[in-house]
């Protein structure tokens, strides 16, 4: 049994082409039944993104499993031809594939390394096909040690922490000034759009009230309706004549009004601090050409960024979470390491299987036939006499199914396999008789 990747991702299609192969959430399981019935592949998981389209599967060979799988993509693909899609496919084997699956999950494969969207979308994506019981005992270990070390990942090291985007830099800055964000008054003026993405990120964080202050009325109103109904803190539309008297009341302004010139400077800024009481004041600019008075920024207790300010936050955290990134990737060799050693242990089952069962015959063979020379034993007697044959079976297999499972484990076990197959006169695997693989997933 090998685990097989075939799929493509930002990394290695446009989106013209991802956005061919999508797969809704509610198709997930459906998809994956079709691909069981219509590749070399026993068990199949999809994960289906904005970003990525990937098929988990299980497969009895590897470059069938392979070859079947991109066929089924390319049929997805609006009929799109396997030799055009091919180049846009990547294709890992067994370690190789149980390490992208845990790079995945871990989101460091992911277009914003650290970015936490990828597990939930990953559960859901295990969750569908668990539903449709297109999965067994190999994915569903692989999928449930992939979610944990993602988890492990979160845990152990700040993949995950610091801002990497321009509109989330924003909420880091706050933060810096206003160890609490929950008592602060934050103004929009302008509608640009990641300056509303930056207040977005400001309302999750929990400032108190918002006050919007557009050139166009009406679109404040719409978007303080549309904030209003997400269930954010008060809204306050300001009229955007107005919007320097209120200066005094906010505690961060978010400038983005597409204006040539500058609408806030250090006097505006200034009048405003004293009728605070000199409490600090937090000014992100995100306008170009510029918005606010880079003078501003020598005004006392005020605290202004530009979009080049937020940049450079943004690459310095990126650098940190590329190293962080590297301390994730010691994780995952050592669970890549774990989860093939398991695997590898999968190739002897049948064969343990087979040896419990042909020497449990022979001992059951063996008491029966002492209990029928023996007619008149007591019921305690009939029961020491049956308990033999298990003690000894024990006994004598200890040593040599331990051996199986270590030499499977440690180099695969393929060659003890067919030498203890030989020396019990054991039925070749899959033949009538044999016991099915199985046992705990774990």
């Amino acid at each position: 049994m090998n685990l097989i990747v075939v799929g493509l991702s930002h990394k290695t299609a446009p989106v013209e082409v991802r956005e061919r192969l999508a797969f809704k959430a509610t198709q997930l399981g459906e998809v994956c039944r079709q691909v069981t019935d219509q590749s070399a592949a026993d068990e199949v998981m999809i994960l289906s993104t904005c970003n990525r389209v990937e098929v988990y599967a299980v497969a009895p060979n590897v470059d069938d499993g392979f070859a079947t799988v991109s066929a089924f993509l390319s049929r997805c693909a609006d009929g799109m031809d396997v030799k055009a899609l091919g180049p846009h496919l990547y294709h890992y084997p067994g370690n190789d594939a149980i390490g992208h699956m845990f790079r995945v999950a871990s989101s460091l494969d992911s277009m914003v390394l650290g970015e936490p969207q990828i597990l939930g979308q990953f559960k859901d994506a295990f969750e569908a096909a668990l539903n449709a019981k297109s999965t067994g005992m190999v994915l569903n270990k692989i999928a449930k040690k992939a979610i944990s070390v993602a988890k492990r990942v979160r845990t152990e090291t700040k993949i995950a922490e610091n801002a990497v985007s321009i509109s989330y830099a924003a909420v880091e800055l706050a933060r810096k000034v206003f160890a609490d964000l929950h008592h602060q008054r934050v103004m929009l003026l302008g509608a640009g759009e990641m300056a509303e993405l930056a207040l977005r990120h400001l309302i999750s964080a929990g400032v108190r009230e918002v006050v919007l202050s557009t050139r166009t009325t009406e679109n404040a109103h719409k978007l303080a309706e549309a904030l209003c109904a997400e269930g954010g803190p008060p809204v306050r539309v300001v009229p955007f004549a107005d919007y320097a008297a209120i200066l005094p009341e906010v505690d961060i302004v978010l400038c983005s009004t597409g204006a040539p010139d500058y609408v806030i400077g250090p006097k505006q800024v200034s009048a405003a601090l004293r009728a605070r009481g000199h409490r600090p004041m937090f000014l992100i600019d995100i306008s170009v050409p510029r918005n606010i008075d880079p003078a501003t920024a020598h005004v006392g207790d005020a605290y202004v960024y530009d979009i080049d300010d937020l940049q450079s936050v943004v690459e310095a955290n990126l650098e940190e979470r590329q190293a962080e990134a590297r301390k994730a990737m010691v994780i995952i060799d050592e669970e890549v390491d774990t989860t093939a050693r398991w695997i590898r242990s999968l190739e002897v089952v049948p064969t343990i299987t087979a040896l419990k069962g042909h020497a449990e015959a022979i001992a059951r063979g063996e008491v029966e036939r002492v209990l029928n020379r023996l007619p008149n034993l007591g019921e305690k007697e009939r029961k020491l006499i049956e308990g033999l044959g298990p003690a000894i079976i024990n006994k004598l297999l200890h040593n040599p199914l331990s051996s199986l499972r270590k030499e499977a484990q440690e180099r695969g076990g393929r060659d003890m396999v067919e030498t203890t197959r030989k020396l019990f006169a054991l039925p070749d695997e899959g033949a009538a008789g044999d016991a099915p693989a199985g046992g705990d997933d774990e």
